[in-house]
């Protein structure tokens, strides 16, 4: 027999009126009295009459079943608290093992130490894709995160056309997405109209900023970076996008939206000589956290020195080749390789060819060269 196909709208037909989570228990009334008097769960129905077996119950939102000598079941249940330490614990257990967890309904970002490394990685096959959000293929840059502190990914959009996202944001320290290839269509809290970012263009999504990812051309690839590694994303459902909202310069948690068009950017000579630079004015923007830059040579072969103190150095190769010496080592880098090197450690960009673009993001914005400049 052929199983009918089931759609969300049957459930309207239906008439569902709430969700009821399954907690098995060997004896009822204990495990009932743990949810009525310290939970502070209501009885909505019990049977049968002369010798209960199941109980409904319901509070903070959730609705419970509770089946005397019932199999499986939830083993635990998460209550979400404006501040969970008021309760004074973290965790209940039920008389049979359920177990209660008292958590934040809006956690908080956590910033762990950056634990540096050099980080060499090249541009690999396919078989270093993975399926993200919304089924984008991610490649990560970073793969040990340097201990969560930061996350690279190059990311690939396959298929042209509207992409299935949703209105969300991240509770993050700082993040920009850079337009590898292709164009991508992305609606910003606050921005009016969707924007419509190409090869080379640059956007910085502040804290906090509601986006979506409209639509994008086959093949679109961006490079996001972002601080830290694990951060939350969470869905607004009630703010559509894109609306008439048109705020320029809103303050997001201290940080400014930026929409860097690489069409419309200046050159102008990098730290180090022999160099120029195309800066998103994401530093000013951040009030100094975190500098986007992209570099390239003014000339074949030139040769750049330089060691900074820095929270974070990264560079991906948009085009071209180029060595780099660092730590006794020296790495031929081409297209779509990626690098990252620890704070002091001195380097040297060398055998630059004429086409080298590199995308630079740095922690500081600011990156001052040590006092002889030498790799």
């Amino acid at each position: 027999m052929t199983q009918t196909p089931f759609h969300p709208s049957h459930l309207a037909h239906a008439g569902v009126r709430a969700t009821q989570v399954l907690v098995a228990c060997r004896d009822l009334t204990p495990t009932l009295h743990f949810f009525q008097e310290q939970l502070g769960f209501a009885l909505d129905a019990i049977f049968p009459a002369d010798s209960p077996t199941t109980a409904m119950l319901s509070a903070h939102g959730q609705s419970l079943r509770l089946v005397q000598g019932a199999t499986g079941g939830a083993t635990d249940i998460y209550l979400l608290c404006e501040t969970p330490a008021a309760t004074g614990v973290a965790l209940l257990t039920s008389p049979d093992g359920l177990r209660v967890h008292f958590v934040a309904a809006d956690p908080p970002m956590r910033v762990p130490p950056t634990a540096q490394r050099l980080v060499v990685n090249h541009g690999a096959g396919d078989d270093a894709w993975g399926v993200g959000r919304a089924g984008m293929r991610y490649r990560d840059l970073v793969p040990d995160r340097l201990d969560g502190a930061f996350i690279a990914s190059h990311i690939r959009i396959l298929e042209g056309g509207p992409v299935a996202d949703y209105v969300h944001y991240h509770k993050i320290r700082f993040q920009a997405i850079f337009c590898r290839k292709g164009w991508v269509r992305v609606a910003y809290e606050g921005q009016g109209e969707p924007l419509l970012m190409q090869a080379g263009d640059c956007v910085l999504q502040p804290p906090m900023i509601r986006h979506k990812v409209m639509e994008s051309s086959a093949g679109a690839e961006v490079v996001e970076i972002c601080a830290p590694a694990q951060h939350i994303t969470i869905a607004d459902r009630g703010m559509p996008l894109p609306n008439n909202d048109l705020q320029p310069g809103r303050d997001f948690d201290g940080q400014q939206f930026v929409f860097h068009v690489a069409a419309n950017g200046a050159w102008t000579p990098w730290r180090v000589p022999g160099y120029e630079v195309q800066d998103t004015g994401i530093g000013m923007a951040t009030a100094g956290l975190a500098g986007v830059r992209v570099v390239r040579p003014l000339a074949a072969g030139t040769i750049a020195r330089q060691s900074h103190a820095s929270e974070f150095c990264f560079y991906f190769v948009l085009s071209g080749t180029v060595s780099l010496s660092a730590q006794g080592q020296t790495y031929r880098l081409a297209s779509d390789d990626s690098i990252t090197l620890p704070d002091g450690v001195p380097y040297a960009l060398t055998e630059a060819s004429h086409d080298l673009t590199l995308l630079e993001v740095t922690l500081p914005a600011e990156l001052h060269l040590s006092a002889d400049g030498k790799a």
